[in-house]
């Protein structure tokens, strides 16, 4: 459910599909092409391993990412490797998912989603909604939340729910340590 709020917010005009059996993705790229197809390699019991290889024959210009785990059977996770598709480890954070699916994206063969066009919506990369930003570059700004809070016409409790929420997104455990990770990640310019 994570992933899917992550992908909404970071390409709000991409539209999502899901298929509860990863078994029946076969089916499905019969039917129906993607820009980008996420498979669940750790949903137990599921052939997808398998699928993969034929997958890649059947469909050789899909992007395809698979979702991997520690958990898996080391069987399971060498046929995921071999598959040649990119992985993703299930826990990763929303930051290494969004850039990952952003290059994937922008390789994709459907004109939608070319580089320059991701690059003009989304800006860098970025697990955040854009209010998330907003409050984001505030912080930076060294504001409290009560300024934060007059300048975006929201309560102060809004605004701690706001950094909270930019905490869990970017796995930071201070504030100094998310002000530090987003002027890496390109999320601020200091002026």
């Amino acid at each position: 459910m994570g992933l899917a709020v992550t992908l909404r917010e970071t390409w709000p005009d991409l539209a999502l599909s899901t298929i509860p059996d990863p078994d029946q993705l076969s089916a499905v790229l019969q039917q129906r092409r993607f820009a980008l197809v996420i498979a669940d390699g750790t949903a137990p019991n599921s052939k997808l391993p398998a699928q993969l290889m034929q997958l890649r024959v059947c469909y050789p210009r899909q992007q395809l990412l698979v979702l991997s785990g520690r958990r898996q059977p080391t069987v399971a996770r060498q046929q995921l490797a071999q598959s040649g598709y990119p992985l993703l480890p299930r826990r990763a954070t929303p930051t290494e998912v969004v850039a990952t699916v952003g290059e994937l994206l922008s390789r994709a063969e459907i004109p939608a989603f070319s580089a320059a066009q991701a690059a003009r919506r989304s800006g860098p990369a970025t697990p955040l909604s854009p209010r998330e930003l907003e409050v984001l570059r505030l912080v930076v700004d060294d504001c409290c939340n009560q300024e934060i809070a007059d300048r975006l016409f929201v309560s102060v409790r809004t605004v701690e729910s706001h950094r909270r929420a930019l905490l869990q997104k970017t796995g930071a455990k201070t504030l100094v340590g998310l002000v530090v990770q987003a002027m890496r990640a390109g999320w601020v310019n200091v002026a």
